[in-house]
């Protein structure tokens, strides 16, 4: 069973992303800002991180860099409400870029996509 960490700020929305992907058959970690998940990633290595980037404290794209820096090989799929970001030449680290949307299957078949490339 793959294990997926999701980052997101917004409660509702991660408990949304973790019914949906544990609907999957994933199992999941969850974190609440990028603190968190430089912390959850030093004691578990998932196998892929879901990341929102606006986030209070640490954002996504701070807190991915410090994740890559230890260990590149965790795919990460930045999932974000803000399109302007693709950009942003820090986000071009991840593996993915997903915006936002109430249809969470293009997030669902990126997870599947990426995960069944890594095996």
């Amino acid at each position: 069973m793959h294990t997926i960490l999701i980052v997101e700020d917004d409660k509702h929305l991660l408990r949304l992303y973790q019914s949906e992907l544990e609907g999957e058959g994933y199992r999941t970690l969850l974190a609440r800002n990028g603190k968190e998940a430089t912390h959850v990633v030093e004691q578990e290595i998932p196998d892929l991180i879901v990341m929102d980037i606006r986030m209070p404290g640490k954002d996504g794209l701070d807190a991915m860099s410090e994740i890559l820096n230890k260990n590149r090989r965790i795919p990460i799929i930045l999932n974000t409400a803000f399109c302007s970001y693709q950009d942003d030449f820090k986000t071009w680290a991840a593996d993915a870029y997903i915006v936002k949307s109430a249809d969470l299957e293009p997030l669902k078949c990126k997870i599947r996509e990426m995960l069944t490339s890594t095996r």
